[in-house]
């Protein structure tokens, strides 16, 4: 099923159709978290994520992934909004739609890796993990 949300000219929708593949890739392979990412490796990404856009008149300015089994557990990822558009609120937005999602609000533990944006997520009652030793990752 597909949600969409509006406030005056902007929509956030979880409809991947509307997903703008390139404006996504352009931000991801410049950005701290994915630098260098490849445009067929954002595409799979998409494909096998739960996404949201943020869009003005059209036009693409923000998108997040949410990897989940809808249940117990949820990451989000490849959050962002495009610098011209940033102070308008739209990351809080995008947040309050995601956190109040139907099908996600019932989402036990929820992660996402941050390293400049703590003050957002606190809101929304992301905190440094309680117990950082029972957390393990394997990077590549």
């Amino acid at each position: 099923m597909i949600y969409e949300y509006k406030k005056k000219d902007y929509l956030i929708s979880t409809d991947k159709r509307r997903l703008q593949p390139k404006i996504i890739h352009n931000f991801l392979t410049n950005c701290y978290w994915s630098k260098g990412s490849h445009y067929a490796v954002v595409k799979t990404k998409i494909k096998h994520s739960y996404c949201y856009g943020v869009y003005h008149n059209k036009k693409q300015i923000g998108f997040c992934r949410v990897i989940s089994d809808f249940i117990t557990f949820a990451y989000l990822a490849d959050i962002f909004i495009i610098e011209e558009y940033r102070g308008l609120g739209l990351s809080k937005w995008l947040m309050e739609c995601i956190m109040r999602h139907p099908v996600l609000s019932e989402v036990k533990i929820w992660m996402l890796k941050t390293g400049d944006a703590h003050g957002l997520y606190e809101k929304f009652g992301f905190e440094i993990a309680a117990k950082p030793e029972e957390i393990m990752e394997k990077v590549r």
